[in-house]
């Protein structure tokens, strides 16, 4: 079997940032996928489930109802190895294209108030697996140390 695109990354050289994981194309269509890596793999601990299905949880709220954007959504979600996020939107899209789309969502995420969306038994499978604290901390810590002055080494995986 051919090694899939994501395991062809060096993730010892892999630090925090925003890059494009990959470009299908589905027929006239262009889906591009993000890795919105938060943590430096095999470095830093990873993040726990609690937090990371919180900021599923508030990302996906924020990106399917942002006035520009939402239609363009396709997925986001965790990373099975909880160190960061994919992104999934229409269109042949760069990093530098979603940055300032990023800064929002983790500004939002940093400061959100009030229950998390989704979070009860009737809308979501594990609505106890919550941690909005720690969730606002690790969002706060990546918009400060990555997205506030995100450079080209943060857009472009490492050779």
């Amino acid at each position: 079997m051919e090694k899939i695109a994501s395991f062809t990354i060096d993730h010892i050289k892999l630090q925090p940032g925003v890059y494009v994981s990959r470009k299908d194309h589905i027929g006239a269509e262009t889906v591009t996928t993000f890795d919105i890596r938060m943590t430096s793999p095999n470095e830093e601990p990873v993040m726990n489930t609690a937090e990371v299905h919180t900021m599923e949880h508030l990302g996906a709220t924020f990106l399917r109802n942002h006035p520009a954007w939402k239609d363009r959504v396709v997925y986001f979600g965790p990373m099975g190895c909880r160190t960061g996020f994919y992104l999934l939107l229409a269109g042949d899209l760069e990093s530098k294209d979603i940055v300032d789309l990023m800064k929002e969502m983790y500004k939002f995420m940093a400061d959100f108030e009030g229950e998390v969306p989704g979070a009860s038994p009737k809308d979501c499978g594990n609505y106890l697996d919550m941690n909005l604290g720690m969730a606002k901390f690790l969002a706060k810590k990546f918009y400060d140390n990555v997205l506030a002055n995100i450079g080209p080494d943060r857009l472009i995986y490492p050779q």
